[in-house]
């Protein structure tokens, strides 16, 4: 992933964050160690900003697409008012498995359902509402996501979705040995979140890109 905010911005931002608990330091270092794709993992500051939107929402039901490690899920899991939790889903047994122990180890195992399985699949069986949905999984799975989420959601329900100017790429003036087959479908899907009347967004230039999105009451 390419830097969008300047590394030592971050790093300044990360200072100036409230830490997170000691738990995550075992969890990343096995994240960094143990799986190809590390920088998969939200990190602190992305983590610290999950757990502030749960303390402010004080959602009942999160859903969460994309659990990898269980990084962000038990960042969200800390916030959580009582007899909240989360549901969150992932297709790959390798990437779940660091999730359950970390999980497990973790004051939060109660309050956290780890579903393996395609999400969409996993999506038809769960009713909501949700108060506060997590995208963070395959880009070219974000618009069925999207649309299988929406009419789940609360009313005032939000959802956000990572990874959304990729590295900048969206905007299109990407060298040619940095073209991919990602960047057109994110750029397709963040045109297709900002005409949609259902809801409100907000994209922040947050890491690598959050995109912030409300429904409307009504909507």
């Amino acid at each position: 992933m390419t830097d969008i905010v300047d590394p030592r911005i971050e790093e300044y931002a990360v200072a100036h964050s409230s830490p997170e608990p000691a738990l995550f330091a075992a969890l990343a270092a096995e994240t960094r160690s143990g799986t190809s794709a590390p920088q998969m993992m939200v990190g602190t500051l992305e983590g610290r900003f999950l757990s502030f939107l749960v303390s402010m929402l004080r959602p009942q039901l999160v859903l969460e697409i994309g659990t990898f490690t269980g990084y962000s899920a038990l960042s969200m899991a800390g916030a959580l008012p009582p007899g909240a939790r989360i549901v969150t889903c992932d297709i790959s047994e390798d990437h779940v498995a660091i999730a359950r122990r970390h999980i497990g180890a973790s004051p939060h195992a109660d309050q956290i359902e780890i579903k393996v399985g395609p999400a969409l699949d996993t999506l038809k069986g769960l009713d909501g509402p949700f108060d506060l949905a997590f995208i963070d999984a395959d880009k070219g799975g974000y618009l069925d996501y999207y649309e299988a989420i929406v009419p789940k959601l609360a009313a005032g329900g939000v959802i956000a979705i990572d990874n959304v100017l990729w590295s900048g790429r969206v905007l299109g003036d990407a060298p040619a040995d940095e073209v991919d087959d990602v960047t057109p479908v994110l750029r397709q899907f963040n045109d297709h979140v900002v005409a949609d009347e259902r809801v409100e967004c907000v994209m922040l230039p947050l890491r690598d890109g959050v995109t912030l999105v409300r429904r409307r009451t009504g909507g």
